[in-house]
C-alpha cells in the first residue's frame, strides 16, 4: 500500500463472513436502508451515515487476539492494481464489495484509487504496475472499469468516498528536484505531467457520478507543513484539479495522514511555546515546520486550499488509524525546560525516531475511530488505512504486484535525507505491502489511544 515521505524545506536540508456494518462512532445517526437514491450530493456524506465493513479485513481482524475490538470498524477498500478490480486471492473485487456492501444495509462505501503511471515515485515499497508513460493504459484499463462499476443504478443509494492517488501529488512538490528527498523517477513524472493528467482524469471521470465524494490526498503536516512547501502543494493540488477535463468542482474535499503516523494532536506542547527563549519550531523534531500535529494542519491546510479557489465548503479527512501512539510509552505531560528539545522529546505522543519514518512504525497504535464531523471543517476521521496491512517488506520479497523492497522498511537502515539519516523505527520481518502483518496488528491493538473499549470505539 502506500508510503510515506518527509521532505523538509530546501534551505535548512531538513505516509470470514460479512459483518453487519455498525455506525460510525457516536457521532453518525442510524439511516435507514434504501432510503437514499442518486440525489444530490450532500455537504458532508459521513453525517447520518451506516459505513460499510469489509469482511475481508474484519476476518482476519476478528482472528488475532483481541482484535473483535475493531473488528467492525469501517475502512477503506484498496484497488492498488488493475487485478484489484475483479478481484484477487483471499480479497473480493470491486463490484462484490459494492454488493456486500447494499447487502449489509451500509449506505457508505470507501474506496482507495490508487495505480497512477510511475506511481509512488519516492518509495519503491508501493511502487505500482504501470509504467511511467501507461497514461492510457490507467484510464482505459484502470480507471473507466470502476467508474463503470461506481455508476451502476444498483449502488446508487450508496454515498461512495474516493481517496485520490495517495502520495503522488505531494512527490511533485518535494521530491522531484533540489532537496534530498528528490529521486529520478519523481523528476520523471514532473516532466511528463502524467500524476497530474491521471488525477485530473480521475476527478473528472469519478466526479461525474452523481454518487461519489472525491477527496484528493494532501499528505500530512511533516511532509508539507514547512513554508517552502505548505502554498506551492496547495497550487500543485489546484493545477491537477483543473486539468484532463476536471474542475474544482470535481473535488469533494482532501484528506492528510493517509497510511501515516503523525499524531492527530500534540496535547503537551504548542507550535508558539518557546523554552529559554528558543522556539519549539527549533528544535530537532520540529526542525522549522508550522504544524506540530494533523489537526492543525488539516484545517489551515484547507483555508489556503479554499483562497486558491476551491469551494468554500471544502471537507478534510485526518486517517486516524495508527496515530494513537497509546501505551506506556506515552507522555503525560510535557517534557523538562532545561531545554527546547528536551521539552519536545520529553511531552510529544509521536514517538518515532523522525516524522520521516513511513513504514510499519515501532509503539504505534490504533487512534480515534471513525468518526463524523468532529471538528470544525473536518468532515470525517477515517481509517484509510486498514490496521495490520504492511506498509511494505522488511526484506526483499517476490511479487507480482509490482511492490519493490524499499530500505525504510528495513529495521536496520541508517536512512536517507527525508528521514535526516536516522534509523527507520520499521518493526521486523513484515511482509509486502497490503498483506496482512499479524504482529504490527497486535501491537496497534495494545497501544491504541483513545484505549480499546472506550473513548470514540464504534
Amino acid at each position: 500500500m502506500t508510503s510515506r515521505g518527509t521532505t523538509r524545506p530546501a534551505p535548512r536540508g531538513r505516509t470470514a463472513a460479512a459483518l453487519s456494518a455498525l455506525i460510525m462512532g457516536a457521532s453518525l445517526a442510524v439511516a435507514v436502508p434504501g432510503q437514499a437514491s442518486a440525489a444530490a450530493r450532500v455537504d458532508n456524506p459521513y453525517t447520518g451515515a451506516t459505513p460499510y465493513v469489509n469482511p475481508d479485513w474484519s476476518a482476519k481482524a476478528a482472528a488475532e487476539p483481541g482484535g473483535g475490538a475493531v473488528a467492525n470498524e469501517p475502512s477503506f477498500v484498496w484497488m492498488d492494481r488493475i487485478a484489484a478490480i475483479g478481484g484477487t486471492p483471499g480479497a473480493r473485487g470491486l463490484r462484490a464489495h459494492l454488493d456486500t456492501a447494499v447487502s449489509q444495509g451500509a449506505d457508505l462505501f470507501q474506496v482507495v484509487i490508487y495505480n497512477l503511471p510511475g506511481r509512488d515515485c519516492a518509495a519503491l515499497a508501493s511502487n505500482g504496475e504501470l509504467g511511467p508513460t501507461e497514461l492510457g493504459r490507467y484510464k482505459s484499463d484502470y480507471i473507466d472499469p470502476i467508474a463503470d462499476i461506481l455508476a451502476d443504478p444498483a449502488y446508487a443509494s450508496l454515498r461512495i468516498v474516493t481517496l485520490i492517488e495517495p502520495d503522488s501529488l505531494p512527490n511533485l512538490v518535494t521530491n522531484a528536484g533540489g532537496t534530498a528527498g528528490s529521486t529520478p523517477e519523481c523528476a520523471t513524472m514532473k516532466a511528463n505531467g502524467n500524476y497530474e493528467k491521471g488525477v485530473g482524469y480521475a476527478l473528472h471521470t469519478l466526479g461525474a457520478i452523481p454518487n461519489v465524494y472525491n477527496y484528493v490526498d494532501a499528505a500530512h503536516h511533516g511532509w508539507l507543513g514547512w513554508d517552502s512547501n505548505f502554498v506551492p502543494a496547495a497550487a500543485q493540488f489546484k493545477k491537477a484539479a483543473t486539468t484532463e477535463g476536471a474542475t474544482v468542482s470535481d473535488v469533494h474535499g482532501f484528506i492528510v495522514n493517509t497510511a501515516n503516523y503523525s499524531a492527530l494532536k500534540e496535547p503537551h506542547f504548542k507550535v508558539t511555546d518557546s523554552v529559554n527563549g528558543t522556539t519549539v519550531r527549533q528544535s530537532r523534531w520540529v526542525d522549522w515546520n508550522y504544524y506540530v500535529d494533523e489537526l492543525s494542519f488539516a484545517q489551515a491546510l484547507r483555508t489556503e486550499l479554499v483562497r486558491q479557489g476551491f469551494a468554500a465548503d471544502l471537507g478534510m479527512l485526518v486517517d486516524t488509524a495508527r496515530n494513537g501512539w497509546g501505551g506506556a510509552s506515552r507522555p503525560t505531560g510535557p517534557g523538562p525546560l532545561t531545554s527546547v528539545d528536551a521539552y519536545v522529546d520529553g511531552g510529544r505522543t509521536d514517538r518515532r525516531i523522525h516524522a520521516g519514518n513511513w513504514c510499519n512504525q515501532s509503539g504505534a497504535g490504533i487512534g480515534e475511530r471513525p468518526t463524523a464531523a468532529p471538528e470544525p471543517g473536518i468532515d470525517a476521521y477515517v481509517w484509510a488505512k486498514p490496521p495490520g496491512e504492511s506498509d511494505g517488506s522488511s526484506r526483499p520479497v517476490d511479487n507480482d504486484e509490482g511492490k519493490g523492497f524499499d530500505r525504510m522498511c528495513d529495521p536496520t537502515y541508517t536512512g536517507n535525507g527525508r528521514n535526516g539519516y536516522n534509523l527507520t523505527g520499521a518493526l521486523p520481518d513484515s511482509p509486502v505491502a497490503g498483506h496482512w502483518f499479524s504482529a504490527q496488528f497486535r501491537e496497534l491493538l495494545r497501544n491504541a489511544n483513545p484505549p480499546l473499549g472506550g473513548g470514540n470505539a464504534g
